[in-house]
């Protein structure tokens, strides 16, 4: 907030808003004034510029899983043209890596630029405490994030957007968990377990230590339902949101599908830290109606005593759906809480073990998991 001859003015971020499309010069030309809108003399001659798409699994895009690559390929482009040094990283769920950058155009795309594209693979343990009192009120004295995104000059975070069976949308700030490692992602599902609350107050300790300078959500064409992964449905938005700050970003995307703002949990612990702030929208953000939310509810509720009855008749849960099910054993390789066998014929979730983090969901190649809610919560 600013102060001019004794009054008080609540300080105001730009959110810009653009109706957009996958068409080559209608997207670049878009991509390139959001970028001269918010580069602010950042991005110069010489410096490392990591470029953090949403590379969840290898999909086509038409499944709106991923960022779209041409995109990516845009803010590459400009940064190449600032005479900056591009890395388009990113550590995927599930999948190889180079598989996952070529079924989703990625390759192709980023033909004839002279740019790294690569996964991240080396970790740096940090201790919060000297980034900030921010990172003491979470109480995450230490994480372990990829080397590229601490070492980077600036970030260009480029999330999708989709809805998130566990924490209900995957915007900027979530976009950011992808700087996590490899199997260090479902270690920390199972470190925190079951409180959503407390597993965003991880995701805003990650963005408040990242701090990315420039976020452009892709939402031209999103994704709800029970997203992140094949379980969500498609839908056509024609949107880009962009701005400086990635919790900007995403209270106008919860204002767009015409959510309060703290609907989102990472959004509830930012407004705690003092991080909401007023915006203001350059362009237009139209109201979006009926967007298909996620099933899921919260674990840790209620008294002690019930939690066991609440966690069977009220709690959603995974399930696998026999007939989509190819017995792949991702999702069994991929549950943090060791909570999923398979005999040879099924797979059996132990429901007492189950956190509900719904990574089985996020990495099912053939949308064979579902969220099923019990009877009595849907008879309540």
């Amino acid at each position: 907030m600013l102060f001019t001859n004794n009054l008080l003015i609540l300080e105001v971020s730009k959110v810009i808003a653009r109706e957009s499309a996958y068409e080559y010069d209608i997207l670049r030309k878009d991509i390139f004034d959001i970028l001269a809108l918010l580069d602010n003399g950042v991005i110069t001659s010489g410096k490392v510029v990591l470029i953090k798409p949403n590379l969840l699994r290898a999909s086509p895009v038409e499944q709106a899983i991923t960022t779209h690559p041409l995109i990516i390929r845009f803010v590459a482009e400009y940064v190449l043209e600032k005479g900056a040094r591009p890395l388009v990283m990113d550590s995927p769920a599930i999948g190889k890596f180079s598989k996952i950058v070529k079924d989703t155009g990625l390759v192709d795309a980023l033909k004839g630029l002279d740019i790294t594209l690569e996964e991240f693979t080396a970790s740096v343990r940090i201790d919060s405490h000297g980034s900030a009192k921010d990172v003491d009120d979470l109480q995450f004295k230490e994480t372990e994030l990829a080397q590229e995104a601490l070492q980077a000059d600036c970030i260009i975070n480029l999330p999708k957007l989709k809805t998130h069976t566990q924490m209900g949308l995957t915007l900027a700030v979530k976009n950011l968990f992808g700087c996590v490692v490899g199997l260090r992602k479902p270690e920390w599902h199972l470190k925190i377990g079951e409180n959503r609350d407390k597993f965003a107050e991880l995701l805003i300790s990650i963005y408040r230590r990242l701090r990315p300078t420039i976020n452009i959500l892709d939402g031209i064409l999103a994704l709800e339902g029970n997203g992140p992964g094949t379980g969500g449905i498609p839908r056509q938005l024609g949107v880009l949101i962009a701005a400086n700050d990635a919790v900007d970003v995403d209270v106008a995307v919860c204002q767009m599908l015409d959510l309060h703002p703290e609907w989102l949990p990472t959004n509830r612990v930012a407004k705690r830290l003092g991080l909401i702030k007023d915006i203001s929208i350059d362009g237009r953000i139209k109201k979006v109606k009926g967007f298909v939310l996620p099933n899921s509810t919260s674990l840790v509720f209620g008294p002690s005593f019930a939690r066991k009855f609440i966690r069977q008749n009220l709690t959603s849960s995974p399930v696998s759906d026999k007939k989509l099910c190819k017995l792949c054993n991702e999702c069994v390789n991929i549950c943090p809480a060791k909570a999923i066998t398979n005999n040879g014929k099924t797979l059996h979730f132990d429901y007492d073990k189950c956190i509900r983090c719904y990574c089985c969901s996020e990495v099912c190649p053939h949308s064979a998991i579902k969220v099923q809610r019990p009877l009595l919560r849907r008879f309540f």
